[in-house]
């Protein structure tokens, strides 16, 4: 009788009884876990981009130089319309 008795005290001690503090069950942590992690990850990122904030270019000054002539010659010559048929 006391192998009996010692194995179903062994085993209740392992089992969460229903009137826990809610603290104690698993999926609680799951529940709580998976959005405090997100929440996290986003204040991190956060921070990562107020402390690595990029310059802004000012386009409006600079010109074509030489080495963007060739690729500025090139999109404006394809919007022009064909002189001669493309099969000849």
């Amino acid at each position: 009788m006391s192998k009996n008795t010692a194995s179903t005290q062994s085993t209740e001690k392992n089992e969460t009884p229903d009137n826990a503090p809610w603290w104690r069950f698993p999926i609680v942590w799951m529940v709580f876990g998976g959005p405090a992690v997100v929440v996290v990850a986003s204040l991190v990122t956060m921070v990562v981009a107020l402390r690595n904030i990029d310059p802004v270019l000012d386009t409006s000054k600079t010109a074509a130089t030489t080495s963007q002539a060739p690729a500025l010659s090139g999109r404006n010559h394809s919007a022009e319309p064909a002189t001669k048929p493309a099969d000849q």
